[in-house]
Formats: C-alpha cells, structure tokens, sequence
C-alpha cells in the first residue's frame, strides 16, 4: 500500500474511527483483520495501539456470556474520532470503510470461500473457486489453465485472501473500477519501490 500511516496518534484515530463507522461491537480477530486488510497500518502497529487505546479507556473489551469476548467503542473513543478524524486523508478513511463493512458483511453472513483443481486433460487443469451461504452461492468461477503449478498458486491465493478476491470481482463486475484501480496502483508502487 502506497500510503500508510505511522504516527501513533494517527493509526488510534484510524481504528478509532472505523469502530465508530462499523457501529456495532466486533471480536479482537475480526477488528484486527478490518484495520489490516488494506495495508494502511500493519499489525504490530495495531497491537501496540489498541493496547493503548484500552489504556486510555477509548476502547473497552467485554465478554459476552458465551465467553467471547467482544471490543466496543467508548463515547470517549467516539468523541476523539469524530473530532481527530481530519488528522487522515479522507480517501483513506472513505476506503477503509468500505473495506471493511464488505470483510464484515462476508463474514456475518456466514459466507464461506472453497477452492479445488482438477485435472482437464491434455496437461490443463481446472481451477474453481466458490463463496456460498445458506441462501445459495454468491459466486462461483471457473478457470482452465496450462500447468498445475499456476493453479495451486489460485489455490494458495483464494485460500489467504477469498474476502479481497470476492470484493475485487464485484467490484469488476459491477463497474466499481477505482477498487481495482487503487489495488493495481498499490502494487506497482510496492514493485518500484522494490526495484530501486
């Protein structure tokens, strides 16, 4: 991710403000997986901020009497986002939103992503990847390919990152080009700064 952010007080407010946005408690896992998933911040930042951010009683974790345990925004946390919240480039916040009310929604709706290869024939193989819930299957896609090897890179890759892999071909398909647009720009800039 081209831009990211490093102060301290900036990623707070970042994690702050997407609780605040999400408007509803979530599990440690799944706020982790939220304020990562686009690479504005990395995940040693978040664990030292979110500490902090308990410290300092911006953020509360309650356990349910299941015994899970769940992170909810305090009206003190609150406050801070909706005040701070201009410390952050509004496109960062505005993607980091929609991110992760889709990762939310994928996971609430108890969606779940399978992948497998079978042989084609003639040396191709066939890679097919899914996501389905009780209601029916949200996306099914096929894919013959040359060799076996390219298709368990498939394999390895929608096993990792089904969420992103099933936003990104929405976004394909529904004409969202700036989704994909921002995620090629990402890594080209990730690959130049590789390169030099």
């Amino acid at each position: 991710m081209a831009l990211r952010l490093t102060e301290k007080s900036d990623i707070k407010i970042f994690i702050l403000y997407l609780l605040s946005r999400v408007e509803r408690p979530l599990d440690f896992v799944t706020l982790h997986d939220i304020c990562v998933q686009d690479e504005f911040i990395n995940t040693f930042d978040f664990m030292d901020e979110f500490y902090e951010l308990q410290k300092i009683k911006a953020i509360t974790v309650e356990k349910n009497d299941d015994g899970s345990e769940k992170v909810r925004i305090t009206p003190k946390g609150r406050d801070t986002a909706q005040t701070m919240k201009d410390a952050i480039l509004p496109e960062i916040l505005d993607h980091a939103v929609r991110s992760a009310l889709q990762l939310i929604s994928f996971r609430t709706r108890g969606l779940t992503p399978r992948a497998s290869i079978d042989e084609a024939g003639a040396g191709r193989y066939t890679f097919t990847c899914s996501v389905s819930g009780q209601d029916g299957v949200y996306m099914e896609t096929k894919l013959l390919l040359d060799s076996r090897k390219q298709a368990e890179r498939m394999l390895i890759n929608f096993d990792e990152r089904s969420e992103f892999i099933y936003r990104g071909m929405m976004a394909l398909l529904s004409g969202d080009i700036n989704y994909l647009a921002e995620s090629w720009c990402d890594d080209l800039a990730s690959v130049n700064d590789e390169q030099q």
